[in-house]
């Protein structure tokens, strides 16, 4: 008896004691649509783009205007002088992708940027006129539009010439940066310029108004052959510039196979090279598809080891194989195939950390930056787009046209200025992506669209130059992995690893202290202080009820506008 009531008491004790459940967690929304939905850089992009929407438009209407929209209030990486890339879901299910990406000039050549010794010229790739390549971003939107696009072209840029010409509010962000950036604007065009001298509250360009209104009237040709592509190639030249009239004639934006695959019950239709983004989701994706992530506390050690093994094998893949496929033969199927990302993954223990000096580019049998911009549209019809552009570095190569009214990229440095040697963001290259008259240079931007269970289900991109993989595959697992909103997922801790330099990024004060000392533990370097934001993501997700969900990234100025 004495031994019954004793246990009866200890059990007693133990349910008294027991933890009470965490109450459940309410979930965080985004702004929710009926019908439409355009995420942007900028509140102003966003308005522009969802009126063409509720005006009857489509999604490349939509991207027309927005695209142009943000060349006029986000100069850090909207842009005319720049280039990126889209990846569309029609409907009815047909999918595709646009390259509208930078070439080399045609007077470019693969040791441009090296001394006699071979040593790299310092800022020769990253400032100034030889850091341009030749801009795609007006070919890829009239390409997009003449093949998709239903409304009038110059009913689209109406009322992003208005926004030019009445000006613009400088956000807080916005007039941070460009205090810091002044000096090195006037330092690089030798004299001040709209975005150094005029930092008030409101910018209104009007040079810019005045090259899109030549634009709404001559159309694409104006950019490529007319007054402003010889205006264009008149500042280039006195700069010390390589790009000519005939560079601008020959260029021509790409349609190409995105590259799609699946996972779980998701397929997912990406970017294909010269992007690295697609193959590298890929990549990851499929080495950590075999293990049971939700078993895996979000962000904890198990989880960020997994993830950070299987980016660090995709990157170093990428250092190797990828560049533009029309000047190199890429073994894609070779890459993404359960057989190799198996093999890929079979050095990987729980134990320690696998260190990159450790891995190569894996064996095929057979043989960006942070200072991006991105945005996601779903129509009232169906149909979906997901666009990534950029001038690369902030205000790219620092050189402001300023009668033309726009800054012009320095995506040379993209290429390998010489293999082996690390880019501006860290990023190692080789061979496959070294410097050629007309050759793309290699990107990470991903734009990304999702399908669950065969219907279109997500939308989804990122600024972040080598961070853009992996933070658009972190927002992904959240929602499918961890059952997030489009807008807890955008706004969730992210971290990343890129092969080289081996060491996990992290941004600060939010991830927890006990599980960065068990990574430690295991050998992996950690670095919370050099990456305050990761990535900008933003997204729309199609919810059970067809409304459409907004995600839009709270680390900048990024806004949701939908219908």
């Amino acid at each position: 008896m004495r031994i019954y009531l004793s246990l009866l008491f200890l059990c007693i004790v133990a349910l008294s004691c027991k933890t009470k459940p965490e109450p459940k967690k309410t979930p965080i929304y985004g702004p929710i649509a009926e019908n439409a939905m355009v995420v942007s850089a900028r509140a102003e992009a966003s308005k522009i783009g969802s009126e063409i929407l509720e005006q009857g438009g489509n999604a490349f209407d939509a991207m027309f205007a927005t695209e142009m929209a943000l060349a006029v209030t986000f100069p850090f990486a909207g842009n005319l002088g720049g280039g990126g890339f889209m990846v569309y879901r029609l409907e009815n299910g047909e999918t595709g992708a646009l390259d509208y990406r930078e070439k080399a000039p045609l007077l470019s050549s693969k040791t441009m940027y090296q001394d006699k010794n071979g040593n790299i010229k310092p800022n020769l790739s990253t400032v100034g006129a030889k850091a341009v390549g030749v801009p795609g971003t007006i070919a890829g939107i009239f390409e997009a539009h003449r093949t998709f696009g239903s409304m009038p072209k110059d009913s689209l840029l109406m009322p992003v010439i208005k926004l030019a010409e009445q000006g613009y509010v400088i956000t807080k962000n916005q007039k941070e940066r460009l205090e810091y950036y002044a000096p090195i604007f006037d330092s690089v065009n030798g004299k001040t310029t709209l975005y150094s001298e005029n930092l008030t509250d409101t910018v209104k360009n009007i040079a810019l108004a005045k090259t899109l209104k030549r634009i709404a009237t001559n159309g694409e040709s104006e950019f490529y052959t007319g007054e402003t592509g010889q205006k264009l190639v008149k500042f280039l030249s006195e700069k010390d510039g390589l790009i000519t009239l005939e560079d601008l004639k020959a260029y021509d934006a790409v349609w190409r196979d995105p590259i799609t695959f699946t996972y779980d019950n998701l397929k997912i239709i990406s970017m294909s090279p010269p992007s690295s983004g697609g193959i590298c989701l890929a990549q990851i994706m499929g080495m950590v598809e075999p293990y049971d992530l939700q078993q895996y506390k979000h962000n904890s050690a198990k989880y960020i080891q997994l993830i950070t093994e299987a980016e660090r094998r995709a990157y170093a893949d990428r250092s190797h194989w990828l560049g533009d496929p029309d000047f190199t033969d890429i073994p894609l199927d070779s890459l993404i195939s359960e057989a190799y990302l198996t093999q890929r993954m079979k050095s990987f223990s729980w134990d320690n950390a696998t260190k990159s000096s450790n891995v190569s580019h894996g064996n095929i049998i057979g043989y960006e930056s942070d200072e991006t911009t991105h945005y996601s549209i779903i129509d009232s019809y169906g149909n979906a787009i997901s666009v990534t552009t950029t001038l690369n570095g902030a205000y790219g190569s620092k050189l402001y046209v300023d009668e033309l009214g726009f800054f012009l990229n320095n995506e040379m440095d993209d290429f390998s200025s010489k293999p082996g040697v690390p880019n501006m963001f860290g990023l190692i290259g080789a061979e496959a992506n070294s410097i050629a008259p007309e050759k793309r240079m290699l990107s990470s931007m991903t734009p990304t669209i999702v399908e669950k269970d065969g219907k279109l289900w997500m939308s989804v991109g990122t600024p972040g130059g080598s961070t853009i993989i992996t933070s658009v595959l972190q927002t992904i697992l959240n929602v499918q992995e961890f059952n997030m909103t489009m807008q807890e997922a955008v706004d969730a801790p992210r971290f990343h690893h890129q092969w080289l330099p081996d060491v996990i990024r992290f941004e600060p004060d939010v991830f927890s202290t006990e599980e960065l000392t068990t990574l430690k533990e295991k050998g992996y370097l950690i670095n919370e202080e050099e990456s305050p934001i990761i990535g900008k993501v933003d997204g729309i997700l199609i919810m059970p009820d067809g409304k459409l969900e907004g995600g839009a990234d709270r680390r900048g100025d990024d806004t949701a506008i939908g219908f």
